[in-house]
């Protein structure tokens, strides 16, 4: 199965509870009126598409209608796939070159899928041919030091480690001296998804922050969000309270494949101006993959047969 059928099928339940939905209400309606974009408007938001996002996309299918680029209910489809892909795509920048290893900082609440996030990716970066080097700061859970420890036998990447409630940051600076000395390619870091308080979590994380930047000038080049998307409208929540904490540069989404709320994609890059880098879209070690906004809305809307 090619990535882009892999795709598809992952967001099988979303288009199901989302472009199914809106080719139906295509087919009972002659012209788009009042009760049709009612109608609209509840498919989006159970979609998870949010509020803002939702308002934004009525607005301009109105638009769109009296400046008759929408006509018939048959041309809301395109226009809506374009929209999204537009909102989607904006504002995405190419990742800047840098000397030295590169520093991914990967945070994220317990449960979100984080710890098999930071494995997924340092499996294909490694099959990418890159150097690759896990650091497990994480040291409030054992078991997520085992799990990484797990991933990286079955990766083939190396990993820095201290015991269970050892202090974080001197794992992440043992990493990035190790790093740097190994001429690694890729430094991952595995952070805390909860302490004993909200105040506390953060503080960690900009501790570790600074840690980095100390050793590894630009360091972290990355700070990836972990979101689960079965969540919906919660983890639009929580990537707002990260935002403010620390400079989240991306967002991981997981397990897309479970959810008809797959919407979540547009409202995190409409509210938050953040963009989902990577979409987990199944159990398997290669089911992490790079997000690319025209593949996802085409995916989402055609039952194409792109390989």
């Amino acid at each position: 199965m090619g990535l882009f059928d892999k795709l598809k099928t992952g967001l099988n339940k979303t288009r199901q509870g989302f472009t199914e939905k809106i080719e139906q209400l295509i087919i009972g309606y002659a012209q788009i009126d009042a009760e049709f974009l009612d109608d609209l408007e509840v498919i989006l938001l159970g979609a998870d598409v949010g509020i803002y996002t939702t308002t934004k996309l009525i607005d301009d299918i109105k638009k769109a209608i009296k400046d008759k680029r929408i006509q018939s209910p048959e041309d809301l489809k395109p226009f809506l796939a374009a929209r999204i892909g537009d909102i989607l795509a904006s504002g995405t920048v190419e990742t800047a070159a840098i000397e030295g290893p590169r520093v991914i900082m990967v945070v994220g609440v317990n449960g979100v899928g984080k710890t098999t996030t930071i494995g997924k990716l340092s499996n294909y970066y490694h099959e990418q041919n890159h150097k690759v080097l896990i650091a497990a700061a994480d040291t409030f859970r054992a078991a997520a030091i085992d799990q990484l420890e797990i991933w990286s036998d079955r990766s083939g990447v190396d990993i820095i480690k201290h015991r269970e409630g050892s202090d974080p940051a001197a794992v992440a600076f043992d990493a990035a001296q190790a790093a740097k000395a190994r001429n690694v390619d890729i430094l991952i870091i595995d952070t805390a998804g909860r302490l004993h308080t909200k105040t506390n979590l953060m503080e960690e994380l900009k501790k570790i922050h600074r840690v980095v930047a100390k050793e590894i000038p630009g360091a972290p080049h990355e700070v990836l969000l972990v979101l689960d998307a079965t969540t919906g409208q919660n983890a639009i929540s929580q990537a707002k309270l990260f935002k403010e904490a620390v400079q989240v540069t991306g967002v991981v989404l997981t397990k897309l494949d479970g959810t008809a709320k797959g919407g979540v994609v547009v409202a995190i890059k409409a509210e938050l101006g953040l963009s989902v880098e990577w979409i987990g879209i199944g159990e398997g070690k290669d089911d992490l993959r790079p997000f690319v906004a025209k593949d996802f809305a085409e995916a989402l809307f055609s039952g194409g047969d792109k390989q």
